[in-house]
């Protein structure tokens, strides 16, 4: 189901039945109306109008709770609303002699402006231009038509009849019209930004966390381009490209989604942002959007955490027998210029700078040393517990592709994990 239309959609099916049920007021106005009687409309055409709308009513509520989406059916009955409208008009102005007053009661106007309300609680602009223009050109041609009448009968009466109490009230209606016609103009506004927002939000919780999109709707100013302290991961299949030349693409396609929601799920949990999807690598970041005093911390239990799942998953693929395919991670932490980059055509929501071409090397270097986890000293100065809880390797200086500076690094072996969480099984086919 599209997003757009089931966000409203609950609440458009309760609009439709509470606004249909607004025409049973209008049938008790309607039978009040002949119970009481005003001696203007005969018993037989009250019965048979009240009759009708009964049955146009029913039909109504029927249509609204079952069909809600059949647009022309809406259409339908508002013309049959405006209809009614009219042939009440009818009944006091044309129906009547010349002679006898022609003046609308209390209840004909009621019913006019009940089923009024009845069209503007849908909220549709198009169906108050409808309703409102039928009733409106009709009521004035009426108007027109019984002032002719009049100055048939008197002449130089014409404009002395047509500009009467009738013509003010038909203005009145009209402006109640036009102000309910803004109402749903101004709505249809709200609701296209609030499905602007929800897809919006929708993209955004495609590579953030739920914290992080809240933070990124309530402050825009922490999307602009400014100097920070963030932790950069980069994690990454190896030898994906040769899989990838005889796996089909459904195999292929199944197999990078599985890998990049065990990523995103396990780097969201940790309060951490999907930078980007690179193929098979993934770029993370701790302290985009902006930094947080414990980003490190999380960073490197994220790559901890990260390192046993991405492991079960490759044994639980060879388990059924699909490929073994070894991941590497690479983290650093330091400074990086996080915010949006504007490009003119596409902007992008990321981090550049030294600190992230280390993590990337970094995740390089894990193949060459045959480990899952490659962290800088750097890094793990940040998190000095860290060291004394697992069996890290060290090794200084050393030199990176493209760097002149070598650095120092913690990484370690690649183990079997003892427990496998559930969720990172695979359905290989």
């Amino acid at each position: 189901m599209d997003r757009k239309t089931s966000v409203f959609s609950n609440s458009d099916s309760i609009r439709e039945i509470r606004s249909a049920s607004l025409r049973l007021v209008a049938l008790a106005v309607l039978f009040a109306n002949l119970v009481l009687g005003d001696g203007r409309t005969s018993v037989v055409t009250h019965i048979t109008i009240m009759l009708i709308y009964l049955m146009i009513s029913i039909a109504s509520i029927f249509s609204a709770t079952y069909f809600a989406k059949n647009k022309w059916l809406t259409e339908i009955f508002v013309a049959l609303d405006a209809g009614l409208v009219v042939i009440v008009l009818y009944e006091h102005i044309l129906a009547n002699p010349i002679t006898e007053n022609h003046n609308l009661t209390t209840s004909s106007l009621v019913v006019a402006f009940i089923l009024l309300n009845h069209v503007a609680l849908k909220l549709k602009q198009r169906l108050i231009l409808l309703f409102s223009g039928i009733v409106i050109v009709a009521w004035i041609a009426m108007l027109a038509l019984m002032a002719y009448r009049h100055h048939s009968n008197a002449p130089g009466t014409l404009l002395a009849n047509f500009f009467n109490q009738d013509l003010g009230l038909t203005i009145g209606f009209a402006f109640t019209a036009f102000a309910i016609l803004l109402v749903a103009r101004d709505h249809d506004k709200t609701r296209r930004e609030a499905l602007r927002i929800e897809e919006r939000r929708t993209n955004l919780s495609r590579f953030f966390s739920p914290m992080v999109v809240a933070e990124l709707e309530e402050a825009s100013s922490v999307l602009d381009l400014e100097r920070r302290n963030a932790a950069v991961m980069f994690i990454d299949i190896r030898d994906f490209t040769s899989y990838s030349e005889t796996a089909t693409p459904r195999e292929l396609a199944r197999l990078l989604a599985e890998y990049r929601r065990i990523v995103a799920g396990t780097v969201f949990a940790f309060g951490g942002t999907v930078d980007k999807f690179i193929g098979d690598g993934v770029m993370a970041v701790f302290g985009q959007p902006k930094s947080r005093p414990d980003d490190a911390r999380r960073a490197l239990a994220c790559a901890i955490e990260l390192m046993t799942r991405l492991e079960c998953w490759k044994i639980s693929n060879i388990e059924l027998g699909g490929p073994s395919l070894e991941t590497g991670i690479g983290l650093h932490y330091g400074t990086v210029i996080g915010g949006v980059l504007e490009s003119g055509y596409h902007d992008e929501l990321t981090v550049i700078g030294d600190t992230v071409n280390v993590a990337q090397r970094l995740e390089s270097l894990a193949k060459k040393l045959e480990t899952p986890l490659v962290v800088s000293m750097v890094m793990m100065g940040q998190v000095p517990a860290a060291e004394a809880v697992l069996s890290w390797v060290r090794k200084d200086k050393v030199k990176l592709s493209g760097r002149r500076e070598p650095i120092d690094i913690a990484y370690l072996q690649r183990t079997a994990p003892a427990v496998c969480p559930q969720e990172v099984s695979t359905k290989y086919r």
